[in-house]
């Protein structure tokens, strides 16, 4: 009987310290409910020990620790950092329990890491039970480690599904080019170029320095004359052509996204037309005839930037356009003789070709035919021809062959860099359409089935490039 009371008396006495030194808020946050057994489970002689009470605090501010900071996203020298879940934070997320405790794993594994692009990892949160009392837990096994090492992009975007990420391109912002080097030293050797507004794939950063692939050449771009991560992705929206390929033979333009609505107009295969607008299932496009709506299912849609030109395809194609422009230059000579007027065959009036020269031939010669119709596929200067079979029947006269497609003749010849440079006789280029350049800013060109070839402002809608074949 009287160790009966004793024993009771002594419980009694630990509770009273029990509830001194820790307060019943954390004990009852716990979710073990630690003390209201305490006092049963010492009188018995079994159960919870003061050192289990400090345990369970303990593990419940490491809990509160890492719930605080887990979800937290920082910048930290201006490169993304992100977020890698922990045993513990998995465990808190997903409410797992180890004998009745929702928090486990070590307070090394109760901390949010960080992984920044310098692969170092740091930790936050952790114990804070009050003593140096060491705990025993139980690990959670996961197939991933804590901190993995992981290379975090410059500036890497976010999309959502369905959506094109663009935070992979370097973009250069030079006045010509930026040389592309083999390695990352101004001293290496060039093994290509990238022209203003060309864009690579960002492959690594060593320094100041930008690896990338672009085209057939990989190599290093000093990181001054480039944009890259989300800066690339807005210069994008600007300098990028988002661009529908067509895949079909004869693509039906309408004037709603409906397999009933209306015709509007008719674009050949491999034409690359300029994109205006989105849906699940259809695309707005601009063409001559106007904007209108073709199914995603017959065209492939990407944003399209120039690419680096390697040092043997740069001194390929010099030595290509110099051939080009010795023979379209011995054939304007020996066809120029009588093909200088600027009259209309088809009663279109009289215009001005400026300047002089074999693109003033070319242009002289094509301005004979305005007024004669437009049929689409067609090749005849007089009977009907459409926009490229228009530019391929009058460089022919010249003994020039172009292909039989708007978007093919984009690539021939070489670029000319602005309008104001233009000369009589150049392609001028827009989205599924092709004119010629006839100087003062005009163009001639098989426009529309409506309006047949016609003279038509060089601005008239939005210029993609700009071609000169001699």
């Amino acid at each position: 009987m009287k160790k009966g009371f004793l024993r009771a008396v002594s419980a009694a006495a630990v509770a009273a310290v029990t509830i001194t030194c820790f307060p019943i808020d954390d004990v009852m946050a716990s979710q073990a409910f630690v003390f209201p057994a305490a006092g049963g489970a010492l009188a018995a002689g079994i159960g919870c020990s003061i050192q289990d009470i400090r345990a369970n605090v303990a593990r419940n501010a490491a809990m509160k620790s890492t719930i605080a900071t887990h979800d937290k996203i920082t910048k930290k020298d201006d490169e993304t950092v992100e977020k890698v879940e922990t045993p513990s934070s998995k465990a808190v997320n997903e409410g797992t329990t180890i004998d009745g405790v929702a928090v486990v794993g070590s307070a090394s594994e109760g901390a949010t890491i960080e992984i920044t692009s310098d692969d170092n990892p740091t930790g936050k949160g952790g114990m804070n039970g009050g003593d140096d009392t060491e705990l025993e837990t139980e690990d959670v096994k996961t197939e991933e480690p804590a901190n993995p090492s992981i290379d975090v992009k410059p500036e890497a975007q976010d999309v959502e599904e369905g959506e094109e990420d663009l935070s992979d391109q370097v973009i250069a912002v030079v006045d010509g080019y930026v040389n592309v080097r083999s390695m990352p030293d101004e001293n290496s050797e060039i093994v290509g170029k990238l022209y203003n507004h060309s864009a690579g794939t960002w492959l690594d950063k060593q320094g100041d320095w930008y690896k990338i692939s672009s085209g057939n050449v990989v190599g290093f771009v000093k990181g001054e004359y480039v944009k890259t991560g989300l800066a690339a992705v807005k210069l994008a929206a600007e300098v990028g052509q988002r661009t529908a390929t067509v895949h079909t033979t004869t693509l039906k333009i309408r004037e709603e996204a409906s397999l009933d609505s209306k015709v509007l107009g008719l674009v050949a295969n491999e034409d690359q037309l300029t994109v205006i607008e989105e849906t699940e299932e259809w695309v707005k496009v601009n063409i001559e005839e106007g904007d209108g709506w073709v199914s995603k299912e017959y065209v492939s849609i990407a944003t399209l930037f120039p690419q680096a030109e390697s040092k043997a395809e740069e001194e390929a194609r010099l030595k290509r356009e110099a051939a080009e422009r010795k023979k379209a230059q011995q054939a304007a000579a020996r066809s120029a003789g009588g093909k200088k007027s600027g009259k209309s065959g088809g009663g279109g009036g009289s215009y001005a070709v400026s300047g002089g020269g074999l693109g003033a031939s070319v242009a002289n010669y094509a301005l004979q035919f305005v007024g004669n119709p437009y049929v689409y596929g067609g090749t005849s200067l007089t009977n009907g021809t459409d926009c490229s079979g228009f530019t391929m029947g009058v460089y022919r006269n010249f003994g020039v062959s172009l292909p039989h497609s708007s978007g093919a003749q984009r690539s021939m010849g070489y670029a000319v860099g602005s309008l104001a440079e233009a000369q009589p006789g150049d392609l001028v280029c827009y989205s599924g359409h092709v004119g010629l350049y006839i100087g003062g800013g005009q163009i001639v060109h098989a426009s529309t089935a409506a309006t047949g070839i016609k003279v038509s402002n060089a601005g008239y809608r939005n210029i993609l490039a700009i071609r000169r074949i001699f």
